[in-house]
């Protein structure tokens, strides 16, 4: 490259740089690699800077998007292992958290109402009294059977089901 091309290479460089990091940003989704990937496509495009010279931003562009591809391409490949990677097991709280579900549709709507608004909603007796339309005591004894009834529906979760009056 001649001192012209290379002076005109450089205040291409200069005027376009920041436009062109953005685009390569957007693309590669990381600074470093926008950086990688603009510096790559620069790289082509001033050995080609004779050629390109009427419309060298969209040689740039293609470029990056070219060189994207690629990686993209590059890191979707398979690789061949001689076992499977081993699968994550579930934590002890996801599996109870599944219990309690299940056994959460199987009580029948009051009682599950009843616990649903003292215990997840965390709403006072009083509260959940005048929602459900009963009295503070029907509320008690509610929550008292739909306890009781968790447990028989749910063993496991015995533990974890504090007796009538505290929080499970």
């Amino acid at each position: 490259m001649n001192r012209e091309a290379r002076e005109s290479f450089a205040a291409f460089v200069a005027a376009r740089s920041g436009s062109l990091i953005r685009t390569a940003y957007v693309l590669a989704g990381d600074q470093h690699a926008a950086e990688d990937l603009l510096q790559n496509a620069l790289a082509k495009t001033a050995a080609r800077w004779g050629r390109v010279r009427d419309n060298p931003e969209g040689y740039v562009r293609r470029a990056m998007y070219n060189e994207q591809v690629n990686r993209w391409r590059r890191r979707r490949r398979e690789s061949v292992v001689a076992e499977p990677p081993e699968l994550p097991s579930a934590s002890p709280d996801v599996d109870l958290r599944l219990a309690l579900e299940r056994a959460l549709l199987a009580l029948p709507p009051r009682k599950r109402a009843v616990l649903v608004l003292r215990y997840y909603e965390d709403l006072p007796e009083r509260e959940v009294a005048a929602i459900m339309g009963c009295s503070v005591g029907t509320v008690r004894s509610q929550t008292h059977r739909a306890v009781a009834r968790l447990r028989e529906l749910a063993p496991d979760l015995a533990a974890h089901l504090t007796p009538t009056g505290s929080r499970p």
